[in-house]
């Protein structure tokens, strides 16, 4: 998707055409017409700067200085038809290239989300979110923006800047040459500037990315924050980090603003030439006050473009931070991916097995030869303290992770061998923090899916009792869950999780202490949807209060990553061991969590 680059934060030797080579490739070729039309219309509202200091001559010589009365209207209308021809041009190519940069930002940001979020999961956990919104939209802004200012700077500065050199040279090329005899001088100076701008940009991407990673950890974590009196404390952290920002973007602007400062000195040197030494030949009677002041306004035109044209490689410069961080993303691959021949899904009721599975996080190891299996059809409950690696299982079931030894099979299948999204489509989830979406409750339970007819999505919002809280809710089925469902309490979030599972309606279900966060009242009600979720699906159950599992057909007791254990409630009480333990502790701590 784009050409190979280092990591964010070593030098790239990455140039304009790179850039526009890959922009063209992926998304500008598919907008040529109009990219064509507006380098047309800027060229043709470049050449009018020639055409009006073109202009100047006549007007001083024929006008000015000869009193040429019928003159003066076609120099006059010819000036005026200039300026219009300017403005029309001038907003046509403005409006065409806001078209092409808005249709190109919104296809490379869609892109980039979708392949950022077919990366491992393992990505996200040295990726915080505030990076990676601010790739995504603060990276492909500032790119956006500068390979439309390069077009821009081609198809009229350049353009521009062609034309009155030609009209200046046309009036004398002594007088041109002294004009910009200075601007070699500017060379190395640049390349200076230019590196200095690169690093400075560098360092203004990632605090950015610092500044939202800090913005989504406060606005996701408010109440903590609230509950904690950590208000001020959070407000200096985001004050450190805005002071480092505002240092770093002035740094930035400083090192843009030197090169066309540069070429301003240069451009008074050069006009001080000129003047000294066209000064003499107009007084000498060998040029005239028109030839002079057509010349002085095509230079003077001529540096307001050249300075555009210079201060790009400072753009440049800045944009090209962003593009080495966004092309490091774009060239990472995910490593669990589907096989190149993958197998046809089991038939009937999945059967899971897991044997001598081994994982680590880094140098941790969170499953140590892991094996059990979980029989068709049947509940089995997952048991153990906390670090067991019972929500590691759930994850290398649906290969989140994968291990690095061992086999995981589904009907005797390793589900390596099957297609990715085939295998996930075997698997709902409800866990105990439902991710639910600022949608409306209607759209968080359909997930997309717009093929559900009134009638069966009644029934499953009876079967999770959905159904119980909607006359509360503002709008019903249509009121908003609110972000992260915060209009909801935790037993009705809980509950649209199910509604989507029961949807859903596949074989295979997990539940990760889908009850442990709810009041006894909730939890009935919750357990009861999850009873009828369960029926006639293999079910796997994480649960820290056994008494919610003591029904489960198999019980799977695990310790620091290994089975210790497997059987029933009553097998594993009477052989006394770790479940027996956590039981009798449970227990007698809290006596009503026992039914019996």
């Amino acid at each position: 998707m784009a050409p190979p680059t280092p990591r964010p934060g070593q030098e790239s030797s990455q140039s304009a055409f790179t850039l526009f080579w890959w922009l063209w490739k992926d998304y500008l070729r598919f907008h040529k017409k109009l990219l064509i039309f507006a380098l047309l219309l800027m060229a043709i509202e470049g050449s009018t700067l020639a055409l009006l200091s073109r202009m100047v001559q006549p007007m001083f010589d024929q006008v000015f200085d000869a009193g040429n009365t019928s003159a003066l209207y076609w120099v006059g209308l010819g000036i005026m038809g200039i300026f219009m021809l300017r403005a029309v041009t001038s907003s046509g190519q403005k409006i065409l290239m806001t078209m092409v940069k808005e249709r190109t930002a919104g296809a490379m940001r869609r892109n980039l989300l979708r392949h950022l979020m077919g990366l491992d999961s393992a990505f996200y956990q040295t990726n915080p979110p505030g990076q990676l919104i601010e790739r995504v939209q603060g990276d492909v802004g500032a790119i956006n923006s500068v390979w439309s200012s390069i077009v821009t700077a081609l198809g009229r500065d350049l353009i521009s800047l062609i034309g009155l050199l030609g009209v200046a040279l046309w009036i004398d090329w002594r007088w041109t040459l002294l004009a910009v005899v200075g601007i070699p001088l500017l060379v190395l100076p640049s390349l200076l500037v230019q590196a200095y701008i690169r690093r400075r940009a560098r360092e203004t991407r990632e605090i950015a990315g610092r500044i939202s990673t800090r913005l989504d950890e406060v606005f996701h974590g408010i109440n903590p924050i609230k509950l904690n009196s950590l208000e001020e404390y959070q407000a200096k952290r985001y004050d450190l980090l805005i002071a480092e920002g505002i240092k770093a973007n002035v740094k930035t602007a400083t090192g843009q603003a030197a090169v066309p400062a540069l070429i301003d000195i240069m451009t008074g040197i050069g006009f001080l030439g000129v003047l000294i030494y066209g000064g003499s030949e107009i007084i000498a009677g060998n040029k005239t006050n028109g030839e002079f002041m057509a010349f002085f306004t095509a230079m003077g035109l001529a540096f307001d473009p050249l300075r555009r044209l210079g201060a790009m490689s400072g753009q440049w410069q800045k944009a090209a931070a962003s593009v080495e961080r966004l092309q490091y993303v774009l060239n990472l691959a995910p490593t669990i991916v589907s096989p190149a021949q993958p197998k046809a899904l089991p038939q009937g009721l999945p059967e899971i097995t897991l044997e001598n599975v081994h994982l680590s996080y880094g140098d941790l190891p969170v499953l140590r030869g892991a094996s059990f299996v979980a029989k068709a059809g049947k509940t089995t409950a997952l048991v153990g303290a906390s670090g067991a690696g019972k929500s590691t299982v759930f994850n290398v079931l649906t290969r989140l992770v994968e291990p690095h030894s061992g086999a995981v099979k589904i009907n005797d299948l390793p589900i390596s061998s099957l297609d990715l999204f085939e295998l996930r489509g075997l698997f709902s989830v409800v866990a105990q923090d439902a991710a639910l979406f600022d949608e409306s409750v209607r759209d968080n339970i359909l997930l997309g899916r717009d093929n559900i007819d009134q009638a069966k999505l009644n029934s499953v919002l009876e079967a999770a009792h959905i159904s119980d809280f909607l006359p509360r809710l503002t709008n019903g089925l249509d009121g908003l869950a609110g972000p992260r469902g915060s209009n909801l309490s935790g037993g009705q979030r809980q509950r649209v999780a199910i509604g989507r599972a029961l949807l859903r309606d596949t074989p295979i279900l997990l539940l990760d202490e889908a009850t442990s966060a709810l009041d006894t009242k909730s939890e009935a009600i919750v357990q009861s949807a999850l009873e009828q979720l369960s029926d006639g699906r293999t079910t796997l159950v994480i649960a820290h209060r056994l008494s919610t599992v003591r029904d489960a057909d198999s019980i799977v007791v695990m310790d620091q990553g290994e089975v210790v254990d497997q059987g029933t409630h009553d097998e594993l009480l009477e052989r006394g061991g770790i479940y027996a333990d956590l039981y009798n502790m449970q227990f007698k701590r809290n006596p009503e969590n026992d039914n019996g």
